[in-house]
């Protein structure tokens, strides 16, 4: 055996099997295809020694006890492989079968964390310890990657916890420590140490002679009671819709999981795991998991590892930023810092302005506290990280000062002027800017190899993307340095270069438009808004220009047709641009913060389509098709992607679909603009996108660049 060790222990009256998971080369134990294989190895290696056996321990060698199931597997599978997955899958249960029916203890020694198809290793212990620590996470994440728990976790858990208590670990994916694991009684014994966990399983062997899984004695009754009790019966009765709500019908794992469950629960043991195989084969060799597992855990990882990260300087972290303009971005980004430990000068025109920078991380940290989530000592100490001040002078020793102010060239560059000469030695500055160029901001610093964009997504207490973006002039070390800046707030960094709209700007602005130059060609606003929904997006384009004001919108708009002026160039304005431009110079409709936009927004009520919007754009006989629109919206944020790769704003699909998906809101069915494309089929996908642009325009259009970079930046597992 190669992933998994065996050997016999001397025990009162007999020996007890230690089985260690020790996968070669790896830094965690997987479900591999070898520790399949092994697994029926060691299955057969207990079942010959069985007669002097006392009991089993499960153990593992790692710094965790079990990561689940090998991930680049499932990325090769298609529909054609089901009937072999469904196999597999039944074949490993068969063996954790027999280790649970052997009659004796069998102990799940949990020295760290065991996610997914780990945990399922854990359950095939009747009793199971873990150390005690708040680090270690336990639960059944598969839901958040496009699959479900199938390796007997839907029907373990729900026997454990009834169809009701189990929902939230299965449907959601929610996670738990230790000391909440031993409350559900899911864990039964905690230790302080990974030391005490082979003495306490061999005590519990010795004191428990016999044992029995509890859904193996004929008079076990799952919690709750099954779906034939009237209670549960009525609470499943809208369990799909309210999922479906949810899902969209979008995404097919929590709906397959709750079949499982109910379906799990109406019949007997052995019958409920063949179901459960069934749903997972079917989920496993889908589009939708495939998607998932390539962005959440592939990319994500990528991101995580710091791939994006250039250079080998050390690894940093600022222990004093500055902040320039303490409005609702400022203010967001002063809680992000002190949230971390970040000692923060939050700097605006006059002190009462920054103070009221400051007042927002009250808000936060006193919603926490009245819900028990922090206590008054530690929001005092991260209120006190945070000094508002109107002098520039105060911004002195700070390593990191980064801008945040109204997005006018003008205005930054007075403000960056006015600061960086306060950075400590060797410290760099950055702007928050959305759209306006990183380059041409530069121009304003003293060191321009020091000037990088760090571009967060409002609001920042709940927005995990930060795009940092490099300028023309920007070093390594200043990126990297970003980039980790980034990450000590806990967020997650993209890495692109300078361009107008940089990548995550740029792609949204296009789904923004396409909604309204859908408007303009008298599709009905309410068609257009649910399209977007039913694709996958979180709300739809009107509602979007709306919260982020059309007049933003329309000053972005004047100032990139005066820079193209200023460069000699000509700029079209898009049909979508024009339009918003005539909402808000003609119709004097601003936005939400307005008063109105796209939609109006009665005191008390709830927001509804301003009715004008009929008389002035619909037309009752233009042809639309909802297929259609969906397309138009998700197809011309791909495009725009794939355009981003060929002209090097992008350099990586990580970065790409992470940021489509964080920044934008591109559905996470998908797995982002990019993993959109590769799931279509690159021809197939090319081809649409051919009809798009002969009925709808060059915005669908791709050049040979792009095609090119479409095809050198597939993924290959």
């Amino acid at each position: 055996m190669q992933t998994i060790r065996y050997e016999l222990l001397d025990a009162a009256g007999g020996k007890v099997a230690l089985i260690t998971f020790d996968e070669p080369g790896s830094s965690v134990n997987t479900m591999c295809r070898q520790w399949q294989t092994d697994l029926g190895e060691v299955t057969t290696c207990v079942l010959a020694d069985r007669a002097q056996l006392k009991g089993v321990v499960l153990a593992s060698a790692k710094g965790s006890f079990f990561a689940g199931a090998d991930l680049k597997a499932t990325m090769r599978l298609t529909p054609a492989d089901a009937p072999a997955v469904f196999a597999e899958i039944e074949h490993m249960k068969k063996h954790f079968r027999a280790l649970e029916t052997l009659g004796i203890p069998v102990v799940s020694c949990l020295n760290g964390t065991a996610l997914g198809g780990g945990w399922e290793v854990a359950l095939v212990g009747h009793y199971r310890i873990a150390v005690d620590s708040p680090k270690i996470q336990f639960g059944l994440p598969e839901v958040t990657l496009g699959l479900m728990p199938g390796a007997t976790g839907v029907t373990k858990m729900t026997r454990l916890l009834g169809l009701m208590g189990a929902q939230p670990y299965i449907l959601e994916g929610k996670l738990f420590n230790p000391r909440e694991a031993a409350e559900l009684q899911l864990v039964h014994e905690l230790v302080a140490t990974p030391e005490q966990l082979l003495p306490a399983a061999l005590k519990h062997i010795e004191a428990h002679p016999v044992s029995v899984q509890p859904w193996d004695d004929k008079n076990y009754k799952i919690p709750g009671g099954t779906p034939a009790n009237p209670k549960i019966a009525a609470a499943l009765s809208v369990a799909p819709a309210m999922l479906k709500k949810t899902t969209r019908g979008l995404y097919p794992a929590p709906e397959a999981a709750l079949a499982a469950m109910v379906e799990g629960a109406l019949v007997d043991y052995d019958t409920a795991l063949r179901i459960e195989s069934r749903y997972l084969a079917r989920l496993m060799t889908g589009p939708v998991a495939r998607n998932m597992i390539n962005t959440f855990f592939f990319d994500m990882n990528s991101i995580k590892g710091g791939q994006s990260r250039p250079g080998k300087s050390p690894r940093y972290k600022p222990a004093k930023v500055g902040i320039l303009g303490a409005g609702m971005m400022g203010a967001g980004i002063a809680w992000a810092q002190a949230s971390r430990g970040i000692t923060t000068m939050l700097r605006d025109v006059s002190i009462e302005k920054a103070q009221t920078g400051k007042a927002y991380s009250q808000k936060l940290t006193q919603a926490r506290v009245d819900k028990g989530r922090m206590d008054a000592a530690a929001q005092q100490a991260l209120l006190e990280r945070i000094t508002p001040t109107a002098y520039a002078s105060d911004l002195a020793g700070c390593e990191l000062i980064i801008e945040a102010v109204f997005e006018s060239r003008e205005l930054k560059a007075q403000v960056t002027r006015e600061a960086e000469p306060q950075l400590a030695a060797g410290g760099f500055f950055a702007s928050n800017t959305s759209t306006l160029p990183i380059t041409g901001l530069a121009q304003a610093s003293a060191h321009p190899e020091k000037f990088v964009g760090i571009h967060f997504f409002s609001p920042v207490d709940k927005m995990k993307l930060v795009e940092i973006i490099r300028g023309k002039a920007t070093d390594d070390e200043t990126v990297a340095r970003a980039f980790d800046y980034v990450q000590a707030l806990g967020k997650v960094p993209i890495v692109v270069n300078d361009s107008r709209g940089f990548y995550t700007s740029r792609t949204f602005g296009t789904f923004v438009m396409e909604g309204a130059a859908l408007l303009g060609e008298g599709v009905p606003a309410p068609v257009i808004e649910n399209a977007a929904m039913q694709a996958g997006m979180p709300v739809g384009p009107l509602a979007v220009l709306d919260e982020t004001a059309l007049t933003l919108s329309v000053h972005v708009l004047d100032q990139t047709r005066a820079d193209f002026a200023a460069e000699g160039k000509t700029f079209a304005a898009t049909p979508g641009e024009l339009l918003v431009e005539r909402m808000v110079k003609e119709l004097k409709r601003p936005g939400r913060v307005g008063g109105g936009g796209f939609y109006d927004y009665p005191a008390g009520g709830k927001k509804q389509l301003w009715p004008e919007l009929r008389k002035l754009f619909e037309k009752p006989d233009a042809p639309w098709n909802i297929q259609e629109i969906k397309d138009r919206l998700l197809y011309r944020q791909a495009v725009e992607t794939a355009r981003c790769l060929a002209e090097g704003v992008l350099t990586s699909v990580h970065d790409a679909n992470i940021g489509s998906i964080f920044g934008i809101g591109f559905p996470a069915w998908t797995g982002g603009a990019m993993q959109f494309i590769y799931g279509t089929g690159i021809e197939t996908f090319l081809r649409r996108a051919d009809e798009l642009a002969q009925r709808h325009g060059p915005g669908f259009a791709l050049d040979a660049a792009a095609r090119a970079a479409i095809s050198r930046f597939q993924p290959r597992y």
